[in-house]
């Protein structure tokens, strides 16, 4: 900890800061959490470059200002993504091949499932989205038994998923 943030000064600030921070947060857009902690963190980097403050609360003070009126001129410059870039559906040529590679390490553990579960999982999974009452007349099976052997289909790949994408053993060793 720096000389001169002693444990006093952050026990006497915490509920100025508290209430500042709580004050100033609603017309700035930012969380009263977040303020509080970018001013300690302005709090420790003034201390390290001059090394102590006249006026404390009034530093405090200003500071909560400061990066509430940080916060407002960020929020009014940054504009939020629509969706995030890594749920892009179009994406770059680089999701777009991870895309391919997981569909195509998903439809080819589908097809090694024993019985009936490619035929119901591919279904399942088709772009056509079809209801259960469809698929259930395609397999040729009661509509009330597509869910327990859907159960029981996806267990059967998520165990034959997990084998594949295995975790390495302890110290690196697989």
């Amino acid at each position: 900890m720096t000389p001169s943030l002693s444990p006093d000064l952050v026990t006497a600030l915490r509920p100025l800061l508290a209430a500042e921070a709580s004050a100033e947060a609603h017309g700035s857009g930012a969380e009263p959490g977040d303020l509080e902690q970018a001013v300690w963190l302005r709090l420790l980097e003034h201390l390290d470059a001059k090394g102590s403050l006249t006026d404390p609360a009034d530093w405090l003070r200003a500071a909560v200002r400061d990066e509430a009126h940080r916060s407002r001129h960020t929020a009014r410059r940054e504009r939020p993504y629509v969706t995030e870039p890594a749920d892009d559906l179009q994406g770059g040529p680089e999701q777009r091949v991870l895309r391919a590679d997981r569909h195509r390490i998903l439809r080819a553990a589908v097809r090694k499932l024993p019985g009936r579960c490619p035929r119901l999982l591919a279904a399942l999974l088709s772009p056509k989205d079809l209801t259960y009452r469809e698929i259930a007349g395609e397999l040729g099976m009661s509509q009330g038994s597509l869910g327990p052997e859907r159960s029981r289909c996806l267990g059967c790949l998520r165990r034959m998923l997990a084998q594949e994408v295995a975790t390495p053993g302890p110290w690196g060793k697989e």
